[in-house]
């Protein structure tokens, strides 16, 4: 193999040597000239996907009608399991795959604090993804609560065991973090995090939605209570697809849910007066859940089963690693800098990397480059490498072209859009 990383021929070979190479061929990919390293965004789409839809909606939606409810109606324990055996190690029964990310989170994080009453403390961490901040927020406000927000001054946007063990007392009821920092692309370690609050008393909730899919979880081992994440990413689902969350067997009897929908009632048919909630997973589910979003789920993760989660994210390490070298020899010189960091076991499957000019260049790759990343405010732009569908090749020739829509300053050409997505 070539010594060279910044030579095309080194990424030419790392693809010829990939045994993951094959699963390219099983996405749906219009424009083979398109740099696409945004699935840590939204994932590329299956080839079975369209396939799995169409034989659902006319096989099974348009011919069974109503009595197709019998097959469906424990789909999301069904596909939950799935989810939490081939992406973080867990047993049956643990795993729902049902509603929205935002959903569960609210679910779960107002269960953990509602479960500690005598505790009136909830920290987070000031880079964690918005809308858990802002959950957050709300249930404090509602509860009476006192949100503690970690800043992590150094701009790698980490909250370290020290860190929170600064701010974990008797009095904290709960912790949540994100199991890689949506911006930074930082990776915490699970297992210490989980076990310092355990410690004092406290729940934790993780977001996994920037690891799900590209790092190896192991939630039984590392004693994890809740999480929640979601499939549309890394896992390949399809955008808004059913999200998950977790709940170990030893929490599913003490928590209660705020949402307290009929799917969850012990007797789900009897439609009895008062709300009687399972003990198990189930109470945990709100209402009907999609079933055509949780076939896209199915198909998704079969694939990522069938690769395997360490060769999944061996690929990430290799293929993050060649774009750090490739920003160190081409953008460092034009003013860019990295913000994730260097040492592959501390990250996921995306980097980011920081400008001044930052929005501009993310808006004009896409438009004049052909290479397809994301804006983060302030200044940020985040790259991925999805494993099963992104090429080395890839990854280098959309750095090659970023390197020279810089230096050729093209990216000045670029007119402010009128879209609210970055």
């Amino acid at each position: 193999m070539p010594n060279d990383l910044t030579s095309r021929s080194y990424a030419e070979a790392l693809d010829a040597n990939d045994k993951l190479a094959k699963f390219r061929d099983e996405f749906v990919i219009t424009d083979k000239s398109l740099s696409y390293l945004d699935g840590n965004s939204l994932g590329r789409m299956p080839k079975a996907t369209a396939k799995v839809v169409a034989d659902y909606l006319q096989q099974e939606w348009a011919t069974k009608l109503v009595t197709g409810w019998s097959e469906w109606i424990d789909e999301a324990q069904q596909v939950g399991d799935l989810v939490g055996r081939a992406t973080f190690g867990a047993t049956a029964g643990q795993t729902l795959c049902v509603d929205t990310t935002s959903v569960n989170f609210y679910q779960l994080c107002s269960a953990a604090v509602d479960a500690r009453p005598n505790r009136k403390t909830v920290i987070t961490d000031t880079a964690n993804f918005p809308t858990d901040r802002y959950i957050l927020e709300g249930i404090c406000k509602q509860r009476g609560l006192k949100l503690v927000l970690i800043d992590d001054d150094s701009g790698e946007e980490f909250v370290s065991p020290e860190m929170l063990a600064a701010v974990l007392n008797d009095d904290v009821a709960l912790v949540s973090l994100s199991v890689i920092q949506y911006r930074s692309g930082v990776l915490h370690d699970i297992g210490k995090l989980t076990q310092l609050a355990r410690a004092s008393g406290a729940l934790f909730v993780w977001d996994a939605s920037h690891a799900v899919g590209v790092v190896p979880m192991h939630f039984e081992r590392d004693k994890v209570d809740l999480a929640v994440g979601c499939t549309y990413k890394y896992c390949n689902s399809g955008p808004g697809s059913p999200a998950w969350l977790f709940v170990s067997k030893s929490m599913q009897a003490e928590l209660q849910v705020p949402i307290q929908g009929w799917f969850a009632q012990r007797d789900q048919f009897a439609m009895g007066q008062g709300f009687d909630r399972a003990d198990d997973i189930r109470g945990f589910q709100i209402a009907s859940p999609s079933i055509i979003g949780m076939r896209c789920v199915e198909t998704a993760i079969a694939m990522i089963e069938r690769a395997g989660l360490p060769d999944i994210a061996q690929k990430a390490a290799v293929g993050t690693d060649l774009m750090i070298a490739l920003h160190d020899a081409w953008l460092a010189p034009l003013g860019f800098s990295v913000v994730t960091p260097r040492d592959a076991k501390r990250r996921g499957g995306h980097i980011s990397i920081r400008h001044e000019h930052a929005q501009k260049i993310s808006e004009a790759m896409r438009i004049f480059s052909g290479v397809i990343g994301d804006y983060r405010q302030p200044d940020c732009i985040r790259l991925a490498i999805s494993p099963l569908a992104t090429s080395f090749v890839e990854v280098f020739d959309g750095f090659a072209r970023i390197r020279d829509l810089v230096a050729t300053k093209k990216y000045l050409e670029v007119e402010e859009s009128t879209s609210r997505v970055t």
